[in-house]
Protein backbone atom coordinates (compact mmCIF):
# COMPACT_ATOMS: atom_id res chain seq x y z
CA UNK A 1 0.00 0.00 0.00
CA UNK A 2 1.06 3.50 -0.71
CA UNK A 3 1.05 5.10 2.74
CA UNK A 4 1.06 8.79 3.66
CA UNK A 5 1.65 8.67 7.96
CA UNK A 6 0.70 11.64 10.11
CA UNK A 7 3.98 11.86 12.24
CA UNK A 8 3.79 14.38 14.82
CA UNK A 9 7.79 13.36 16.23
CA UNK A 10 6.27 11.25 19.18
CA UNK A 11 7.37 7.34 19.56
CA UNK A 12 4.22 6.37 18.40
CA UNK A 13 3.67 8.03 15.04
CA UNK A 14 7.89 7.82 14.36
CA UNK A 15 7.46 3.92 15.05
CA UNK A 16 4.59 3.77 12.09
CA UNK A 17 6.85 5.53 10.07
CA UNK A 18 9.75 3.09 10.00
CA UNK A 19 6.98 0.41 10.58
CA UNK A 20 4.93 1.26 7.58
CA UNK A 21 8.54 2.17 5.70
CA UNK A 22 9.91 -1.57 6.34
CA UNK A 23 6.53 -3.20 5.66
CA UNK A 24 4.27 -1.10 2.46
CA UNK A 25 5.41 1.62 0.48
CA UNK A 26 5.79 4.90 2.68
CA UNK A 27 4.88 7.99 0.42
CA UNK A 28 5.17 10.87 2.71
CA UNK A 29 4.77 12.08 6.23
CA UNK A 30 2.10 14.89 7.35
CA UNK A 31 2.78 16.65 10.49
CA UNK A 32 0.70 20.09 12.17
CA UNK A 33 1.16 22.47 13.30
CA UNK A 34 -2.23 23.76 15.54
CA UNK A 35 -0.08 26.14 18.07
CA UNK A 36 0.88 23.29 20.12
CA UNK A 37 2.88 24.73 23.18
CA UNK A 38 5.03 21.84 22.38
CA UNK A 39 5.83 22.00 18.65
CA UNK A 40 9.62 21.69 19.06
CA UNK A 41 7.68 18.09 17.85
CA UNK A 42 7.74 18.76 14.56
CA UNK A 43 11.14 18.94 14.07
CA UNK A 44 11.51 15.26 15.00
CA UNK A 45 9.27 14.64 12.41
CA UNK A 46 10.93 16.57 9.61
CA UNK A 47 14.18 14.03 10.70
CA UNK A 48 12.26 11.07 10.17
CA UNK A 49 10.83 11.94 7.29
CA UNK A 50 14.16 12.75 5.84
CA UNK A 51 15.89 9.65 7.70
CA UNK A 52 13.56 7.38 5.37
CA UNK A 53 14.07 9.46 2.40
CA UNK A 54 10.36 10.65 1.90
CA UNK A 55 8.91 14.02 1.67
CA UNK A 56 7.76 16.22 4.61
CA UNK A 57 4.76 18.01 4.65
CA UNK A 58 4.02 20.27 6.91
CA UNK A 59 0.48 22.03 7.56
CA UNK A 60 -0.30 25.04 9.33
CA UNK A 61 -3.61 25.30 11.26
CA UNK A 62 -2.16 27.49 13.75
CA UNK A 63 -4.68 29.74 13.23
CA UNK A 64 -7.58 27.02 13.45
CA UNK A 65 -5.86 25.74 16.90
CA UNK A 66 -6.46 29.32 18.14
CA UNK A 67 -9.99 28.76 18.21
CA UNK A 68 -9.47 25.37 19.71
CA UNK A 69 -9.26 26.45 23.23
CA UNK A 70 -9.99 25.04 26.80
CA UNK A 71 -6.96 22.87 25.99
CA UNK A 72 -3.66 23.43 27.93
CA UNK A 73 -2.07 22.23 24.92
CA UNK A 74 -3.09 25.43 22.52
CA UNK A 75 -4.04 27.85 25.48
CA UNK A 76 -2.09 29.26 28.92
CA UNK A 77 -2.98 26.72 31.35
CA UNK A 78 -0.92 24.31 32.97
CA UNK A 79 -0.31 21.11 31.79
CA UNK A 80 -0.92 19.05 34.28
CA UNK A 81 0.94 16.15 35.97
CA UNK A 82 -0.18 12.57 36.61
CA UNK A 83 -1.13 9.55 34.65
CA UNK A 84 -3.43 9.57 32.26
CA UNK A 85 -5.84 7.44 34.19
CA UNK A 86 -6.36 10.08 36.76
CA UNK A 87 -9.54 13.11 36.04
CA UNK A 88 -7.25 16.12 35.50
CA UNK A 89 -5.79 15.06 32.19
CA UNK A 90 -9.11 16.12 30.38
CA UNK A 91 -7.37 19.33 30.16
CA UNK A 92 -5.21 18.19 27.75
CA UNK A 93 -7.99 17.44 25.25
CA UNK A 94 -7.82 19.36 22.04
CA UNK A 95 -11.86 19.32 20.77
CA UNK A 96 -11.88 17.37 17.07
CA UNK A 97 -8.11 17.12 16.45
CA UNK A 98 -7.47 13.93 15.45
CA UNK A 99 -10.79 14.39 12.96
CA UNK A 100 -9.63 17.72 11.38
CA UNK A 101 -6.14 16.23 10.75
CA UNK A 102 -7.06 13.30 9.45
CA UNK A 103 -9.84 14.96 6.79
CA UNK A 104 -6.89 16.79 6.09
CA UNK A 105 -4.65 14.06 5.19
CA UNK A 106 -7.03 12.04 3.65
CA UNK A 107 -7.41 15.16 1.25
CA UNK A 108 -3.88 14.86 0.62
CA UNK A 109 -3.70 11.37 0.09
CA UNK A 110 -6.59 11.36 -2.48
CA UNK A 111 -4.39 13.86 -4.27
CA UNK A 112 -1.09 11.93 -4.04
CA UNK A 113 -2.65 8.43 -5.40
CA UNK A 114 -1.98 6.81 -1.79
CA UNK A 115 -3.67 3.68 -0.62
CA UNK A 116 -4.05 4.62 3.15
CA UNK A 117 -3.50 7.12 5.24
CA UNK A 118 -1.77 6.04 8.77
CA UNK A 119 -2.20 7.24 12.22
CA UNK A 120 -0.74 6.16 15.23
CA UNK A 121 -3.73 5.97 18.12
CA UNK A 122 -3.22 3.27 20.23
CA UNK A 123 -5.41 1.70 23.51
CA UNK A 124 -3.62 3.79 25.98
CA UNK A 125 -5.24 6.40 24.33
CA UNK A 126 -9.09 5.28 24.36
CA UNK A 127 -9.47 7.06 28.16
CA UNK A 128 -8.76 9.84 27.05
CA UNK A 129 -9.17 11.04 24.26
CA UNK A 130 -12.68 10.36 22.13
CA UNK A 131 -11.39 10.66 18.82
CA UNK A 132 -8.78 7.66 19.19
CA UNK A 133 -11.05 4.60 20.04
CA UNK A 134 -11.63 2.58 17.64
CA UNK A 135 -15.92 2.59 17.14
CA UNK A 136 -14.42 6.69 15.65
CA UNK A 137 -12.07 5.21 13.68
CA UNK A 138 -14.06 2.63 12.02
CA UNK A 139 -16.78 6.15 11.89
CA UNK A 140 -14.54 8.21 10.22
CA UNK A 141 -13.25 6.06 7.46
CA UNK A 142 -16.94 4.45 6.75
CA UNK A 143 -17.25 8.75 6.17
CA UNK A 144 -14.10 8.88 4.00
CA UNK A 145 -15.82 6.61 1.83
CA UNK A 146 -18.34 8.45 0.94
CA UNK A 147 -17.02 11.60 1.09
CA UNK A 148 -13.96 10.27 -1.88
CA UNK A 149 -16.36 7.92 -3.59
CA UNK A 150 -15.46 7.30 -6.85
CA UNK A 151 -12.40 9.49 -6.62
CA UNK A 152 -10.61 8.06 -4.18
CA UNK A 153 -10.34 4.77 -2.24
CA UNK A 154 -8.32 5.14 0.76
CA UNK A 155 -8.10 3.22 3.88
CA UNK A 156 -7.35 4.56 7.49
CA UNK A 157 -4.93 2.30 8.82
CA UNK A 158 -4.17 2.09 12.53
CA UNK A 159 -2.64 -0.83 13.01
CA UNK A 160 -2.11 0.33 17.19
CA UNK A 161 -5.21 0.85 17.99
CA UNK A 162 -5.54 -2.16 19.96
CA UNK A 163 -2.64 -2.49 21.66
CA UNK A 164 -0.71 -0.75 24.65
CA UNK A 165 2.32 1.86 24.13
CA UNK A 166 4.22 -0.90 25.65
CA UNK A 167 3.95 -2.95 22.66
CA UNK A 168 4.32 0.08 20.63
CA UNK A 169 7.93 0.12 21.99
CA UNK A 170 8.28 -3.76 21.01
CA UNK A 171 7.67 -2.98 17.22
CA UNK A 172 10.01 0.40 17.70
CA UNK A 173 12.88 -2.09 18.49
CA UNK A 174 12.04 -4.49 15.38
CA UNK A 175 12.25 -1.48 12.89
CA UNK A 176 15.07 0.06 14.14
CA UNK A 177 13.23 2.78 16.17
CA UNK A 178 15.92 5.83 17.20
CA UNK A 179 13.75 6.28 19.90
CA UNK A 180 15.99 9.15 21.56
CA UNK A 181 14.97 11.12 18.73
CA UNK A 182 11.57 10.88 19.49
CA UNK A 183 9.62 13.96 21.11
CA UNK A 184 6.67 13.00 23.63
CA UNK A 185 6.10 15.75 26.49
CA UNK A 186 3.35 17.90 26.05
CA UNK A 187 5.38 20.42 28.60
CA UNK A 188 8.29 21.17 25.35
CA UNK A 189 10.83 22.37 27.52
CA UNK A 190 14.43 21.28 27.07
CA UNK A 191 14.53 18.14 27.28
CA UNK A 192 11.54 16.21 28.80
CA UNK A 193 9.50 16.89 32.05
CA UNK A 194 8.70 13.48 32.93
CA UNK A 195 5.73 14.71 35.02
CA UNK A 196 3.22 15.34 32.22
CA UNK A 197 0.97 12.43 31.29
CA UNK A 198 2.81 11.65 28.11
CA UNK A 199 6.37 11.69 29.34
CA UNK A 200 4.71 9.16 32.47
CA UNK A 201 2.92 7.18 29.60
CA UNK A 202 6.36 6.83 27.57
CA UNK A 203 8.74 6.00 30.70
CA UNK A 204 5.88 3.52 31.70
CA UNK A 205 5.91 1.86 28.53
CA UNK A 206 9.61 1.04 28.25
CA UNK A 207 9.70 -0.09 31.67
CA UNK A 208 6.78 -2.91 30.78
CA UNK A 209 8.46 -3.48 27.44
CA UNK A 210 12.01 -4.43 29.12
CA UNK A 211 13.60 -2.32 27.09
CA UNK A 212 15.96 0.51 28.09
CA UNK A 213 14.28 3.97 27.80
CA UNK A 214 17.22 6.31 26.07
CA UNK A 215 15.30 9.98 27.15
CA UNK A 216 16.15 11.94 29.28
CA UNK A 217 14.28 13.26 31.79
CA UNK A 218 13.76 16.12 34.21
CA UNK A 219 12.85 13.91 36.87
CA UNK A 220 13.15 10.62 35.76
CA UNK A 221 11.60 9.36 39.08
CA UNK A 222 8.47 10.76 39.17
CA UNK A 223 6.29 8.15 37.02
CA UNK A 224 6.43 5.77 39.24
CA UNK A 225 4.16 7.45 41.81
CA UNK A 226 2.02 8.75 39.19
CA UNK A 227 1.81 5.08 37.73
CA UNK A 228 0.83 3.98 41.82
CA UNK A 229 -1.85 6.45 41.60
CA UNK A 230 -3.61 5.45 38.15
CA UNK A 231 -4.27 1.85 39.12
CA UNK A 232 -5.94 2.61 42.05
Amino acid sequence: MKTIVICSGGLDSVTLAHKIAAENELIGLVSFDYGQRHKKELGFAARCAERLGVPHDLIDMSHIGRHLSGSALTDDLDVPDGHYAEDTMKITVVPNRNAIMLAIAFGIGAAKGADAVAAAVHGGDHFIYPDCRPDFIDAFEAMQKKALDGYADIRLYTPFVHIPKSAIVTEGVAHDTPFADTWSCYKGGDKHCGRCGTCVERREAFDIAGVTDPTQYADPNFWQAAVARGAR
